[in-house]
């Protein structure tokens, strides 16, 4: 068919990506439409275990790898990366011509990638924005991208809700609920001997726990002293098998990382780090694992799908929708066991099997992408700020 619609989806962390998957395949499958990708982030940093070669592993063409992250996370390394990325972004967009950008969250290569599509006149449409991540720059950038998008896709209603409190007209925002229950659904997970031979480490009849834990990026110098807070937390478990999956590349990423790679070499029976495992192998270990603790969005987004209770530390995630499966706790070591405690009572686990994902709905890549085939976009450019009142 000619005159395909051109999608054009950035993706720059291996997260988001996996959130992301089934949209890049329908969209990749789609006879009325033609895929572009962007990868750009962490997807490029040997650091981060170049995970753009699993996008390639996937079967996807990408079209363009925009390096943004500097050898640095320091506020002045991030602010340097945006403007980077917002002189590469240009340059691609006015390569490929897309005729709409998709792009998930909050991220700064994902300002950066909306905002020079906005003086590149190019509509954006936004998944998972109207949350709130107090904690973190992430919420005034995520609200910055919605302003700058044109179609939004919210997990919840009353994410909806606050899209529309933005000013955004209620006609251009679905609730099509949270991209990684899509995975939840449709991947085929691994049993417990392919898990354990997937990660070479054993879990068998062991109380097991899945850590991860991102910087807080609006607290100032806080970073070594909340994951030594955790580390200390979980030393008191000595007989439990620890999993980790180390931080992202905010400022401070780098000092969790290492105190977790001095914690696994001093606990090598115990524990075990990977820089990322991969969508398939993270979302296999909540069917195996006891508990996640941390403050990765995945506790609150695609664990209580499985059941699990999860130790939701700090306030990272703070204000988002929650389950009854999340317990909150401070960055503490008391606060922390206390809450692991709790999550390990016969109480807590028997109301574990009556828990609703607030997040869960059905099929959101295909509600996302009949909305990008059918939309007219020839006026959606010129945006007028809905009122409430």
């Amino acid at each position: 068919m000619e005159n395909k619609r051109k999608v054009c989806i950035v993706t720059g962390t291996r997260a988001e990506y996996g959130l992301l998957y089934w949209v890049i395949k329908g969209v990749n499958e789609d006879l009325e439409l033609d895929l572009q990708l962007i990868v750009t982030g962490m997807h490029l940093s040997p650091e981060f275990g170049l995970t753009y070669k699993q996008i390639e592993n996937d079967g996807f063409h990408v079209n363009k790898k925009i390096e943004v992250l500097l050898s640095s996370d320091t506020p002045v390394g991030i602010a340097k990366s945006m403007g980077l990325g917002s002189i590469s972004f240009a340059e691609a967009y006015a390569e490929l011509e897309p005729d709409i950008i998709l792009v998930l969250g909050d991220r700064f290569e994902i300002f950066s990638a909306v905002s020079a599509a906005m003086v590149s006149r190019i509509p954006v449409a936004h998944c998972h924005g109207g949350e709130a991540t107090e904690g973190l720059i992430d919420e005034p950038i995520r609200h910055s991208i919605t302003k700058m998008s044109h179609l939004h896709f919210t997990s919840t209603e009353e994410y909806k809700n606050r899209v529309i409190q933005l000013g955004e007209q209620p006609k251009s925002v679905y609730n099509t609920g949270a991209l990684g229950i899509e995975n939840v659904n449709r991947l085929s997970l691994l049993d417990l001997d392919d898990f354990e031979k997937s990660i070479n480490f054993q879990i068998k009849d062991k109380f097991t726990f899945l850590v991860t834990f991102h910087p807080v990026t609006l607290e100032t110098s806080s970073a070594k002293r909340q994951i030594e807070e955790l580390l200390d937390a979980l030393s008191t478990y000595p007989e439990a098998k620890i999993i980790f999956t180390k931080a992202n590349a905010d400022t401070d990423g780098r000092i969790i990382n290492q105190l977790i790679d001095e914690y696994v070499s001093e606990n090598s029976s115990q524990s075990i780090a990977f820089t990322s495992l991969g969508q398939l192998r993270y979302l296999s270990a909540l069917t195996h694992v006891d508990l996640v603790i941390g403050n990765s969005s995945s506790g609150l987004l695609e664990v209580p799908s499985f059941k699990k209770p999860t130790i939701n530390i700090g306030d990272r995630q703070l204000g988002r929708v929650k389950a009854k499966s999340v317990i909150d706790c401070e960055a503490t070591k008391e606060s922390i066991c206390n809450a692991i405690n709790k999550a390990n009572s016969k109480e807590f686990k028997e109301q574990l099997q009556k828990i609703v994902n607030p997040y869960g709905k059905e099929n959101a890549s295909e509600k996302i992408i009949e909305v990008l085939k059918s939309t007219d976009l020839t006026k959606i450019l010129k945006k007028k700020f809905y009122n409430i009142i």
